[in-house]
């Protein structure tokens, strides 16, 4: 009887998520309207969840930058052979919430002083950067960064890095919205990576 219970409890809250989902799909939007900007901070689908979340933002997209290969593929990216590293394409509204604080949310999304990948996620594949899309985005970007490094809320060095821009390739289909779709599984692994506490003992206060 106790199993049945906590069976439909969690097919509740499961299909609560997927009834609260409520955002376009990527096909409607017309992205083109909005501001883009583009971070890598280790496993794309935290990343991903934690910039849906921002009133906003009306896209968050899961793929790879910064690499060599044409047209990678989630397992070409894994092994860490293409240069590429686990992004996210965020689009936003600038007169709803500004590039500063996206800038913001990303710090409290990763472990910016890991040079080894970001949490239970190991490779160079794995590292955090921010991709700048223009002057504008790198004057902001590096005055972020500074603040940080200047803040006292590390004691080891900064070393995410600021990259300008190149190419963005979207992930295959079953990455997107993971932490949607897979509501669970999702919280399991944010959970266990070592991301959750880490971002609790450094920015809760």
């Amino acid at each position: 009887m106790k199993r049945r219970i906590i069976a439909l409890i969690l097919s509740i809250l499961v299909i609560g998520a997927i009834l609260g989902y409520n955002k376009a799909p990527v096909e409607s939007l017309v992205l083109s309207e909005y501001e883009v900007a583009t971070f890598a901070g280790g496993c794309f689908w935290c990343m991903e969840a934690a910039f849906q979340s921002v009133e906003g933002v009306v896209e968050a997209v899961s793929g790879y930058a910064g690499g060599d290969v044409i047209n990678p593929t989630y397992q070409e990216v894994s092994r860490g052979t293409t240069g590429h590293l686990e992004a996210v394409q965020v689009y936003y509204d600038p007169v709803v919430v500004s590039y500063v604080e996206l800038l913001d949310v990303f710090w409290r999304s990763i472990d910016p002083t890991d040079d080894g990948g970001q949490f239970v996620d190991r490779g160079s594949q794995y590292l955090s950067a921010i991709f700048y899309h223009g002057d504008t985005q790198r004057v902001d970007a590096e005055e972020s960064k500074r603040l940080l490094e200047t803040s006292g809320r590390f004691d080891e060095p900064i070393v995410t890095r600021i990259l300008e821009f190149d190419v963005f390739y979207e992930a295959e289909e079953y990455h997107q919205d993971y932490y949607r779709k897979n509501v669970l599984q999702y919280k399991l692994y944010s959970s266990g990576s070592g991301r959750e506490g880490f971002i609790d003992s450094h920015w809760v206060e």
